[in-house]
């Protein structure tokens, strides 16, 4: 594993995005089958991953971890923008289509809320997902999080215009 273990649960490690993961990010974004559930809709090149890298993944208002399991990368699991004064941030997910079904983003999603709680003292964690996105939804239902909204045809995606979920967690509500 090229990064350092930042978490870990029972199934899945979590560490940190090296430059070395620039490929794996860029080839999995790409793949249609991970693009169709995540809000941006344009092809990325490896120019364009190393600046996400650099400028967003390496900034202060994001934590941005690789998901790992048996010392395989899956995915990639983030908070962003983090807001300090707030107290708030918004989770953002996805495994790679060869991983699903195996339970990766549920732990993943649960062990970075609650170190989002316990170690950067956030008050609200969000998300937003696709209505579409049903194993999206059931993880951010499994692990505590309140279906707050739809904003109707929000995104546009597939050729057509899709409703956004919108999802939160207070602090005093996470059992983790």
């Amino acid at each position: 594993m090229p990064g350092a273990v930042f978490l870990r649960g029972d199934g899945v490690t979590l560490r940190t995005v090296e430059e070395s993961d620039v490929e794996f990010l860029r080839d999995t974004l790409n793949d249609p089958e991970v693009r169709a559930r995540l809000m941006t809709n344009r092809p990325l090149n490896r120019h364009q991953e190393r600046e996400y890298f650099e400028e967003r993944i390496s900034s202060d208002e994001t934590v941005s971890l690789m998901i790992c399991s048996d010392g395989e990368t899956v995915g990639n699991v983030s908070l962003s923008p983090i807001d300090q004064r707030a107290g708030n941030c918004e989770i953002g997910l996805w495994v790679a289509p060869d991983h699903h079904g195996r339970g990766y983003g549920t732990e993943a999603s649960r062990l970075l809320t609650g170190y989002a709680f316990d170690e950067l003292r956030m008050h609200r964690v969000g998300a937003r997902v696709f209505a579409h996105n049903d194993a999206s939804r059931r993880i951010l239902e499994k692990i505590g999080f309140e279906r707050e909204g739809v904003h109707r045809d929000e995104a546009f995606t597939g050729g057509e215009y899709v409703d956004v979920c919108y999802y939160g967690v207070l602090a005093d509500e996470w059992d983790g």
